[in-house]
């Protein structure tokens, strides 16, 4: 009883494995089935595939204007052009008019050749019959038949004829006896009918009319003629109308080839028109985008290309004058901003001085007395701090920065900065041994660098701040000197990314009274690519900002004084 349960049960075991393995073959089958249709065209072809069924086939729709863009990308780049399509177009059209109407001309010509032909021997041959067969009695014999074969042939001697009389199992030929081109059909026609038959074969490439003629009698007036059983063939080459059909077709190629020149030649003409303004225009905004912006195009006509010229010489004259104001507009501003910095430099010296000594009263001041005097020395710092970053800023727009360089060791710079602005205690630095880190900058130029990326550090983000010096091999022949100032705040938005080093940018509205000017991230950009470095600001996966500057080493004083022109702004 125990052996007949676990038999049963591994029965029941094997069926559930096998049902399994079966679902899972299933599946296994409609995962691949939906992958490749997914391949292949994405989800809506994997509907299509799997869509209604009608029948044994699965429906599938085509995307016409699709396989259109998949045949036109299979065409080589040089092939997409207006000149070859125009090319095409002609040709197409001259090709297609030119075949239509040689086809059309050479069936209606050959049909013409061919019935009169027809017409002109079936006459012939009726006459040449009608002319034996009073000769021919009703139950002509094999010598009777010859002569009346003799007979017609003999009316028809130039024509290239082929004669053959039957009567029952009576033949007779002439000129000789190879006349095998009659066909079952043909024999029945003549049979059964009191009418000529005709019917044109083809032997060994030729064309033969094949026709055949019963010979019939009337005994009485206006009694019904009926059949003799006397049948006359004709065999007549057709080499003059093969010929002329020939000349006809020779004559179509010849025209086809002629207007398939003519196409190509309008086509290369037309495409010339069309693309003479074409690359005129090409040449103008190419210009244009070196900043010519006085080019003009010369127009001739008044097509719809005359319109795009004058088109374009409007709108080439509009920008014209819009650059040259907001130019006028720009230099204007700089030097307003020169002209205003240098007239502020007098007074904010002097001010500067009478803040000093008010600074010293105010120390045994108290009261609202000493903050104001406190607060008026602040302000008078920021306003100094600003008109000398507003004086800077103008120096790099009209062009006139220079740089002093000098061999330093870039570690002992670093710390001389931290140094005079008392930020040793707030930094965290990591530098070179002295000695290690020579390069040629401006001393002046790489502590404005230094004290901009500290600074901003300090007071928009939190501590600790760290201040890294290194060197990063890029070849054999090229290496960089990099700084970098991490910090740990909140780092920089994501949409205030690309405009940190923007002019009077700032990140958050709520600090537009803060103490930063807008102008320290800019002035550090542009001294960066004065010296042919490069700078970049981005955040930490922990939290926090990183500005990097990369200053080239081991470079001639000549390659890197370069001046690049770029905005900033404070973070």
């Amino acid at each position: 009883m125990s052996g007949g349960r676990i038999s049963t049960r591994t029965q029941k075991t094997a069926r559930m494995q096998k049902t399994a393995r079966a679902r899972r073959t299933v599946r296994a089958r409609e995962a691949e089935h939906l992958h490749e249709a997914t391949t292949a065209d994405e989800a809506d072809e994997a509907v299509r595939r799997t869509g209604p069924v009608r029948g044994t086939g699965h429906v599938r729709r085509t995307d016409p204007l699709r396989f259109l863009r998949a045949t036109l990308a299979r065409i080589p780049l040089p092939l997409r052009g207006l000149r070859p399509r125009l090319l095409a177009a002609f040709v197409l059209v001259a090709m297609t008019g030119a075949l239509g109407t040689g086809l059309l001309a050479f069936r209606e010509a050959r049909t013409g050749v061919l019935q009169q032909s027809q017409d002109s021997v079936i006459h012939q041959f009726r006459t040449s019959v009608n002319a034996v067969a009073p000769y021919l009695t009703t139950a002509p014999d094999r010598s009777a038949l010859q002569s009346a074969v003799n007979q017609v042939l003999y009316t028809n001697p130039s024509s290239g004829w082929r004669v053959m009389a039957t009567y029952g199992g009576l033949r007779a030929y002439a000129p000789s006896a190879d006349f095998d081109e009659l066909s079952p059909e043909l024999r029945r026609s003549v049979r059964d009918r009191r009418a000529a038959v005709f019917q044109r074969v083809n032997v060994d490439g030729h064309p033969r009319l094949v026709v055949g003629m019963p010979i019939t009698y009337t005994w009485g007036e206006g009694r019904e003629s009926r059949l003799s059983g006397i049948v006359m063939y004709l065999e007549v080459p057709q080499n003059t109308e093969e010929a002329y059909v020939k000349a006809m077709v020779s004559g179509i190629e010849r025209a086809t080839a002629v207007a398939f020149c003519l196409a190509v030649v309008l086509a290369l003409l037309a495409a010339s028109g069309v693309l003479r303004p074409v690359r005129a225009l090409r040449g103008a905004t190419r210009r244009m985008a070196a900043g010519h912006l006085d080019v003009r195009l010369a127009v001739t006509g008044s097509d719809e290309l005359a319109d795009l010229s004058r088109s374009f010489n409007e709108t080439a004259a509009e920008l014209e004058r819009t650059v040259s104001e907001l130019r006028r507009l720009e230099a204007q501003a700089r030097r307003f901003v020169a002209d205003v910095s240098h007239e502020l430099r007098t007074p904010l010296a002097a001010m500067s001085a009478v803040t000093d000594v008010l600074d010293e009263k105010a120390l045994s001041l108290g009261g609202e007395t000493g903050d104001a005097l406190r607060l008026i020395s602040e302000g008078t710092g920021r306003l100094s701090g600003l008109v000398n970053d507003l004086m800077e800023i103008s120096r790099f727009d009209a062009g006139v920065v220079e740089l002093n360089r000098d061999e330093i060791d870039l570690a002992e710079s670093v710390r001389r900065t931290l140094a005079s602005r008392g930020w040793q205690e707030q930094v965290e630095t990591r530098l070179p041994g002295p000695g290690v880190l020579r390069t040629r900058v401006d001393p002046r130029r790489l502590d404005v660098v230094t004290a901009n990326l500290v600074g901003n550090a300090l007071r928009h983000g939190a501590q600790p701040v760290r201040l890294t010096v290194g060197v990063r091999e890029e070849s054999a022949d090229m290496a960089w000197a990099v700084i970098e100032v991490t910090d740990n705040g909140p780092g920089i938005a994501e949409e205030a990314m690309p405009h940190v080093f923007e002019r009077f940018y700032k990140a958050s509205t709520s600090r537009t009274r803060s103490q930063s000017s807008g102008l320290g991230l800019a002035i550090t950009a542009e001294n960066v690519r004065l010296h042919g470095g490069r700078i970049r600001a981005a955040n930490l996966p922990r939290g926090g900002a990183v500005f990097t500057v990369e200053l080239p080493l081991l470079r001639d004083e000549a390659d890197a004084d370069t001046d690049a022109h770029v905005g900033g702004g404070a973070r």
